[in-house]
């Protein structure tokens, strides 16, 4: 059996870094959110630091590969630089900043769409093999919607071989389904596994208030009836109040007019 080093593995996670900015820089050549020849990939780079935006993140996971960011959910500050992931378990309003970003050094990162069923699919095939909860991620609050952790070796091997379908599209069709989901597998794994498991679970208060935020989010323009959220949630006022906060870090009434003026998020 053959023993892999530490430096080994720093080297390895080197090399790979450098790996994914070549083909990250080679396919996003315009400093804004562009899509790809693959539907849930869109490439972001941004060649200098940018002010506070304001977005809403849909499920999905964002890969950090250079540069850093800073998101404000609510009264959160989550600061994630490459190489990392943040997972996004629902729709979010956030505000969003580029830190750290030049034209030589670019802020590249990736956006890979989750449909929450695929999360519950994997999640069942799993079973007990799933990792226990642990602290490794940013944005301590297990119930927090948004959070971030560290790419390691094998994630970064997934984003590459997901990456690289680009450079052969006669491909994509048939493996990019296989990459997305060992992404997510990964992730699934890895830090953040606990929080994408507690927002996939029906029966977890974290999946009620999903629910919830979807409901909002498609009516936002109603005006807003908390009992009547409640009820739909199985929860009481105080409960649902409570919960809503942990997980959005803002009350229903300011998650509603923040998805009133923003924008699908990278």
């Amino acid at each position: 059996m053959t023993t892999i080093l530490p430096e080994q593995i720093v080297q390895l996670s080197d090399n790979l870094s450098q790996q994914l900015i070549s083909v990250a820089r080679r396919w996003s050549p315009l400093e804004e959110l562009q899509d790809t020849a693959i539907a849930e990939v869109q490439l972001v780079r941004a060649d200098s630091a940018t002010s506070y935006c304001s977005a809403v993140y849909e499920p999905c996971i964002c890969f950090v590969i250079q540069g850093s960011k800073t998101v404000q959910l609510g009264d959160k500050e989550i600061v994630y630089s490459g190489p990392s992931y943040m997972a996004s378990a629902i729709h979010l309003p956030v505000l969003g900043r580029i830190d750290h970003a030049t034209p030589e050094q670019p802020y590249l990162a990736v956006k890979v769409s989750v449909d929450p069923q695929e999360v519950a699919g994997l999640i069942l095939e799993l079973g007990d093999k799933a990792p226990p909860e642990g602290n490794e991620a940013i944005c301590s609050e297990i119930d927090c919607g948004l959070s971030s952790a560290p790419m390691d070796v094998r994630m970064q091997e997934a984003l590459y071989r997901l990456l690289s379908l680009l450079d052969s599209p006669e491909d994509i069709k048939v493996l990019s389904p296989l990459a997305r989901r060992e992404l997510i597998y990964r992730a699934l794994m890895g830090g953040l596994g606990p929080r994408m498991r507690r927002f996939a679970a029906t029966d977890s208060q974290a999946n009620r208030i999903a629910r919830v935020i979807y409901t909002l989010k498609e009516n936002f323009t109603q005006p807003l009836r908390i009992r009547e959220l409640a009820a739909t949630a199985n929860m009481s006022e105080s409960t649902l109040y409570h919960s809503f906060r942990e997980v959005t870090r803002m009350s229903p009434l300011q998650f509603q007019k923040s998805c009133a003026y923003t924008k699908p998020g990278d």
